[in-house]
C-alpha cells in the first residue's frame, strides 16, 4: 500500500511516519504540509492512499476531493482532524473513512483498512 501522509504540522507527520513504517506492505511515498503539495504528490504517483489533514491549508478539503479523485479516480483518502465533529462532513465530502487524530493506533490502522475496502469498490465499479 502506498501512502502520502499530508499534514501541516510536523509532529503529526512523524508520529504518523513512526506508526506506519512499522506496518508491513505499507510504504510511504512522501508528505504534503498544504493542498498545492498534495495535489503534486498525487498527480505524480496516484498511490494507494492519503492521510488528509481535514484542515490542510490551502484548499478546503470538500473541494480537494474532487480534484484528487480526477487525478487518480481510485485514490483512498482518510480525513484526519483533531475536531472529531467534522467526521460526518469529510465522509459526506467522499473521504473514504476518517480518523481523529486524538484516536489510539489501531483505530488509524482500521480506517486505512476500511478506506482500502472502499478504494477497491471503487476499482471493481471502474471495471464494470
Amino acid at each position: 500500500m502506498q501512502v502520502i501522509l499530508a499534514d501541516d504540522q510536523a509532529k503529526v507527520r512523524s508520529a504518523l511516519r513512526l506508526l506506519l513504517e512499522h506496518q508491513p506492505n505499507v510504504k510511504i511515498l512522501g508528505e504534503a504540509v498544504d493542498t498545492t503539495g498534495l495535489l503534486d504528490w498525487v498527480t505524480a504517483m496516484c498511490p494507494d492512499l492519503v492521510l488528509l489533514d481535514w484542515e490542510l491549508p490551502g484548499l478546503p478539503a470538500a473541494a480537494l476531493l474532487p480534484l484528487l479523485h480526477d487525478h487518480c479516480p481510485a485514490l483512498g483518502v482518510i480525513a484526519l482532524s483533531s475536531r472529531p465533529e467534522t467526521r460526518q462532513a469529510a465522509l459526506e465530502a467522499g473521504a473514504d473513512a476518517f480518523a481523529s487524530k486524538g484516536d489510539p493506533p489501531e483505530r488509524l490502522l482500521m480506517a486505512m483498512d476500511e478506506a482500502m475496502e472502499n478504494r477497491n469498490r471503487k476499482e471493481n465499479c471502474h471495471e464494470s
